[in-house]
C-alpha cells in the first residue's frame, strides 16, 4: 500500500470534496442543524409511513381498476373520512404518486431493466389474462393493444417497489428520532452514519410484488427476479427524486419551442435538492404537498423554532423546505459514504484517486444545488439553539 496525499481538487465545490475527504459531511454540525434535521425527519418518517401503505395497497387492491376513485382510503370509506378528503383534511398522496410516476419516467436500476424483460411480460400477461378473463372486451382491446395494460402493470409494480422502499426509510427516520430522544444522537456525523447503517443493512433486502386475483396469488416481480431494496430501489430514488424530478405544471412551460425544459432527461434538475423554497411554498407544486403533510406532525422542539422564528408561522412551509433539503443532503452523504468504491478516509493513493473522482462527478451534479445556501448560517435567534431542547 502507498500512501500520499492528494493535490488539492480544483472543483468549483472543492472545499465540499475536502470536507468529505476528512470524514466530514456536506452539512455541517450545529446546534440549529441537529434539531432541524432530526425534527423533520421525525415528521417525514411519520409521512413516508403513510405514503408507504397507501401506495402498497394501491399496488396490491387496485391492480387494473381503471377508475380507482376511493384508491386514497386504503380500503377504508365511510362519511366522516370521505368528508375530511373533500375538506383536504388528509394526508397529501398525491405527492407520493407524484414520486413515483418520476421514477417511472426516469428509469434506471434493476427495476426498470426487469420490467422490459420476456420474464416480466410473461408474468403480467397471466395476470392480465385472469383480472379480465370474464371480460371479453377488456380481453379484446388488449389483443388491439397489447402494450396499453402491460404499461399499466409496469407502473403498479413501481408503486410497490416505491412503497417497499419508503417503508425501510421510514423506520430508519423514525428509529433515529427515538435515538435522539434517548440521547443517543446528538451530532450530525452520527445522523448520516445511522442512515448509513440503515441502508446497509436493508442492502440486499429483496424487492418483490404479487397481486392476489380470485383465489391465486399472481408474481409480478418474483424474488427469483433478484431484485434488492438498495441498488434497484433508492439508488434510482435519489437520481430521480433528489437530482432529476419533473417540471412542475404551471411554473414552467412544456412547449418545445419555448425552451423552459431541457431537451435530454439527463439535464433535468428539479429534485428536491434544487428546489427553491419559495416556490416550493405556492399552490399547486407538489412539493407543497409533502410541506404541508409534514406541517402535522413537526416534533414540540421543531415546531418552536419555526414559531419564534422572524415570521412565525407565515412561511411555516418554507422553513419546513429549507430543513427538509439539509436533511436531504445527510441523506445524500450517507447514500454517496455508502456507494464510494473506496472508504473515504483511506491512506492508499490509487484508492484516494479513485474516490476523489467518484466525489468530483457528485459534485459537478451539486453546482446547481442548493447546497452551499444549505451551508449558510441563518437569522434566527441563536439563543433558541443555545438552551437545552426538551423532547
Amino acid at each position: 500500500m502507498t500512501s500520499t496525499k492528494l493535490k488539492p481538487s480544483n472543483h468549483p465545490l472543492a472545499p465540499y470534496i475536502k470536507r468529505l475527504e476528512s470524514g466530514g459531511d456536506l452539512l455541517p454540525h450545529s446546534p440549529e442543524n441537529m434539531i432541524e434535521v432530526v425534527g423533520i425527519l421525525k415528521s417525514y418518517g411519520v409521512v413516508l409511513d403513510a405514503y408507504s401503505r397507501n401506495l402498497i395497497y394501491i399496488a396490491n387492491h387496485q391492480f387494473l381498476v381503471f377508475f380507482p376513485f376511493f384508491k386514497y382510503f386504503n380500503g377504508e370509506v365511510n362519511l366522516p373520512k370521505l368528508l375530511r378528503h373533500w375538506g383536504h383534511d388528509r394526508i397529501n398522496f398525491e405527492y407520493a404518486e407524484y414520486c413515483m410516476k418520476v421514477m417511472f419516467w426516469h428509469g434506471g436500476g434493476g427495476l426498470d431493466t426487469y420490467l422490459d424483460s420476456p420474464e416480466f411480460c410473461q408474468l403480467a400477461c397471466e395476470a392480465i389474462a385472469a383480472k379480465f378473463k370474464r371480460n371479453p372486451v377488456i380481453l379484446g382491446l388488449n389483443r388491439l393493444f397489447p402494450d396499453f395494460l402491460l404499461e399499466q402493470v409496469r407502473c403498479l409494480a413501481y408503486y410497490s417497489g416505491l412503497g417497499q422502499f419508503w417503508r425501510v426509510m421510514s423506520d430508519i427516520f423514525l428509529s433515529l428520532s427515538d435515538r435522539y430522544d434517548r440521547g443517543e444522537i446528538t451530532s450530525i456525523a452520527q445522523v448520516v452514519q445511522h442512515i448509513l447503517d440503515g441502508l446497509v443493512a436493508a442492502a440486499n433486502k429483496p424487492i418483490t410484488y404479487a397481486v392476489k386475483i380470485g383465489d391465486r396469488e399472481y408474481p409480478i416481480i418474483p424474488k427469483e427476479a433478484g431484485l434488492t431494496f438498495l441498488m434497484d430501489t433508492a439508488v434510482p430514488y435519489v437520481d430521480s427524486i433528489f437530482f432529476r424530478g419533473a417540471p412542475f405544471p404551471g411554473t414552467v412551460s412544456y412547449n418545445a419551442q419555448a425552451h423552459q425544459i431541457p431537451e435530454r432527461q439527463s439535464a433535468f434538475s428539479y429534485g428536491a435538492l434544487y428546489a427553491d423554497p419559495l416556490p416550493t411554498g405556492a399552490a399547486g407544486i407538489p412539493p407543497t404537498l409533502l410541506m404541508q403533510d409534514m406541517r402535522h406532525y413537526l416534533p414540540d422542539y421543531l415546531h418552536r423554532v419555526y414559531r419564534e422564528s422572524c415570521r412565525g408561522e407565515d412561511d411555516l412551509r418554507v422553513q419546513i423546505c429549507q430543513s427538509f433539503q439539509k436533511s436531504m443532503f445527510c441523506v445524500t452523504t450517507a447514500a454517496m459514504k455508502g456507494l464510494a468504491p473506496y472508504p473515504l478516509d483511506t491512506q492508499d493513493a490509487q484508492q484516494q484517486q479513485a474516490n476523489r473522482a467518484y466525489l468530483e462527478q457528485w459534485m459537478d451534479r451539486f453546482v446547481t444545488s442548493r447546497l452551499q445556501e444549505v451551508n449558510q448560517p441563518t437569522t434566527r435567534d441563536c439563543q433558541l439553539f443555545s438552551e437545552p431542547q426538551t423532547h
